[in-house]
């Protein structure tokens, strides 16, 4: 008799799984630029925050080379630094493609080995860093799902192209994605979010969506600028909503709470910072 594969189950899975709202966090890892002192410092501040999430059984997602700027291995120190204060299921390492492909069979390893149960795999920005090491995430996902079939993997998907090819990506029978994180959304692109929304079902295939929502501080033109390059920015809509009073943490709000309203209901928060994260989030979800 042939066994079949068990199917990873990682506590993000479950919790994306259940009906019901779910904010979850983004973080960064710190840059490499730092030096040692600095460097030393901004990882006790992430230590910190992952403390504090983990401790309100908030999920994490720690970037790879966010925005093509290079940073410190986001394995590095977590895994065998925060001691018992951290669940490590609570936290989700991204892997991008920008690595040999021998690092991505090791880091996948290591990820299981430490105690981390799911892995989001992405293709990674092709106009800045080193090449691919594959040609798509999902390439780089059927080679870890072989090597290590244990992870829980995650895909990407982008509510700002098209639906029904965002859902092929996804739903394909060799994507080898149990769950999805999105481009980065606001109040101004509900549009694209609920065409992918209401193109799921017709795939006959359940692929949880988390939507990504950003922080912004300011409407800063030059920094919304910056941002653009690597994702949409409703630049002109967010300089009206500052203009008239509106705080960065009543932005944030309202988009959370418009994504809800058309079914966007587990979302990822980004840009909230190493220090302060979570006095940041709880601010935020006050006004949701």
């Amino acid at each position: 008799m042939t066994t079949q594969p068990s199917v990873p189950n990682a506590l993000l899975l479950q919790a994306l799984r259940t009906p019901g709202p779910l904010v979850t966090v983004e973080l960064r890892p710190p840059r490499t630029d730092l030096g040692r002192a600095g460097g030393m410092s901004a990882w006790i501040d992430l230590h910190h925050t992952l403390g504090r999430l983990t401790r309100d059984e908030l999920f994490v997602f720690l970037t790879d080379n966010a925005v093509g700027a290079a940073e410190e291995e986001n394995l590095a120190h977590v895994g065998a630094n925060v001691g018992s204060s951290v669940d490590l299921r609570r936290i989700v390492p991204i892997l991008t493609t920008k690595h040999s492909l021998e690092y991505c069979e090791t880091f996948a390893q290591r990820a299981a080995s430490d105690g981390f149960d799911a892995l989001t795999v992405l293709g990674g920005d092709t106009q800045v860093g080193p090449p691919r090491c594959v040609p798509h995430g999902s390439d780089l996902r059927r080679i870890l799902r072989a090597r290590v079939p244990s992870l829980t993997l995650g895909g990407w998907a982008n509510p700002h192209r098209d639906a029904s090819e965002q859902v092929g990506f996804l739903t394909a029978p060799d994507a080898s994605a149990e769950f999805a994180l999105s481009q980065i959304v606001s109040h101004y692109s509900l549009d694209g979010v609920e065409r992918l929304i209401e193109a799921m079902p017709a795939s006959g295939v359940s692929v949880p969506l988390v939507f990504g929502v950003f922080y912004y501080r300011s409407a800063t033109p030059a920094t919304l600028e910056t941002l653009s390059r690597f994702f949409p920015v409703p630049a002109a809509e967010l300089t009206r909503e500052f203009d008239s009073g509106a705080t960065a943490v009543e932005i944030c709000a309202r988009t959370i709470r418009e994504l809800r309203a058309v079914g966007a209901d587990k979302v990822y928060v980004s840009n909230l910072g190493n220090q302060g994260a979570g006095r940041r989030l709880a601010r935020v979800l006050e006004h949701v």
